[in-house]
């Protein structure tokens, strides 16, 4: 069994999309990170850094991994599936794995700052993040003209990078110009285990969506937790 620390993020979900796919018994545990739960000392004992996804494996003595990429790679080397054994398969995997945990993710959470919650509007900080993000899911969807999928066959990068990139619109960067791109977000998000995934755990926002009332609410919320520097996503 698996206890997940979690919350309703493109990082949480990436996790429990995991989990989903492989059929691994976990136990979820969401954490309100308006409230600051992930600086609390009890969850701090499981991640210094404060930030969710964490999981811990109660199979493996109550074994801690914390930062997504890392939990990705732990679930799959756990189970010997979503990624190839053989070191080159694995490389290719572990490449796109990088390429969304030091780009797609930073980049698209810095857009979401400036272009969602920073109070203060600034156009050059937007535009310079919103350009580099479109920049980073073009290289996904020239990637994917002659892939089906990021590295062979569908694995934890694929996973890593839907998470986020499907919530392009809350980042403000439309994708109608990227065919590939969207044939790839749609295929992945016909499966099942995506399906139940991205609903772990439950929320009132749909991050694919760009309004709404609820998400006014939400941004607020967010807003607050820029403001006191309280952000728990890794």
């Amino acid at each position: 069994m698996i206890d997940l620390y979690t919350a309703a993020t493109p990082n949480g979900h990436k996790i429990s999309i995991a989990l989903e796919e492989l059929a691994l018994p976990y136990t979820v545990h969401a954490l309100t990170l308006s409230a600051l739960q992930q600086k609390e000392p009890w969850f701090l004992a499981i991640n210094p850094n404060g930030r969710i996804p964490a999981i811990i494996d109660r199979s493996e003595d109550d074994f801690a991994v914390f930062e997504s990429g890392a939990i990705l790679i732990y679930l799959a080397e756990k189970t010997g599936r979503l990624m190839p054994t053989d070191m080159k398969g694995r490389s290719r995997v572990l490449q796109w794995l990088m390429f969304q945990m030091g780009g797609v993710g930073p980049m698209m959470g810095q857009a979401n700052v400036f272009f969602r919650y920073f109070p203060e509007k600034i156009p050059p900080v937007i535009d310079r993040y919103q350009g580099e993000v479109k920049r980073l899911l073009r290289v996904l969807d020239g990637h994917l003209k002659d892939h089906e999928f990021l590295a062979g066959d569908y694995s934890i990068a694929d996973i890593a990078n839907w998470a986020w990139v499907r919530t392009h619109r809350w980042s403000g960067v439309p994708v109608d110009d990227m065919p590939n791109l969207q044939r790839w977000l749609d295929q992945i998000a016909a499966r099942p285990a995506a399906q139940r995934g991205v609903l772990v755990p439950p929320s009132d926002v749909d991050l694919t969506k760009a309004s709404g009332d609820k998400a006014d609410a939400f941004v607020k919320g967010a807003r607050n937790m820029v403001e006191t520097g309280g952000s728990g996503k890794d």
